[in-house]
């Protein structure tokens, strides 16, 4: 691929919905194209087995942000999460970046990054409880909390919504698909 514009797909969702899930499925469907990419998310928590992501430590996530070292950071239920500045130069040089981030930062990429389509995955709500429920991560906090302000946030502008209450491969699919159709846009 050449040089020119590619574009951001911003995948959110409450928690427990299966964004990583499908994410990993899609990255798997697309190993062969270099010009999709899956930047590893930074977080200020030790990895897990439910969540992709690097660790970063606290000050170090800090001084990155003062620095201008991530393409877009935001804090949620206490913890810091940034995506490497290296996915905007991939985005700049015409690659689909595929990112899991916090709806509450979907406005500010759409102003600062370029391309941004936004993938909304939910799930029901008992679903969402369920998964929750199994992964036990100690600092979920408090599951019902989670399920509230998962049920309570404004609705958000998304390009495709999937409820993915079924096989993850469904889900998955469709994200997919969506990828494909974003690098048949991308510069080549």
């Amino acid at each position: 691929m050449s040089g020119g514009v590619g574009c951001f797909v911003l995948v959110v969702g409450p928690s427990g919905a299966g964004k990583d899930t499908l994410i990993g499925l899609a990255r798997r469907a697309l190993a062969d194209d270099p010009g999709v990419v899956f930047p590893c998310r930074l977080v200020t928590r030790p990895k897990n087995a439910w969540e992709d992501h690097d660790t970063i430590a606290p000050d170090a996530f800090e001084a990155g942000e003062r620095a201008g070292a991530f393409a877009l950071s935001w804090r949620a239920h206490g913890l810091g999460y940034a995506v490497p500045l290296q996915a905007l130069h991939d985005a700049r040089g015409g690659k689909v970046v595929v990112c899991n981030v916090s709806r509450a930062v979907v406005e500010e990429a759409r102003a600062r990054l370029p391309g941004v389509c936004v993938v909304e995955v939910t799930a029901p709500r008992d679903v969402l409880a369920r998964r929750l429920a199994a992964r036990s991560r100690p600092d979920d906090g408090d599951l019902g909390k989670r399920l509230e302000r998962a049920a309570s946030l404004p609705p958000i502008r998304a390009d495709l919504v999937i409820v993915n209450d079924g096989a993850p491969e469904d889900g998955a699919s469709r994200l997919a698909a969506l990828l494909k159709e974003r690098r048949a846009l991308s510069p080549a």
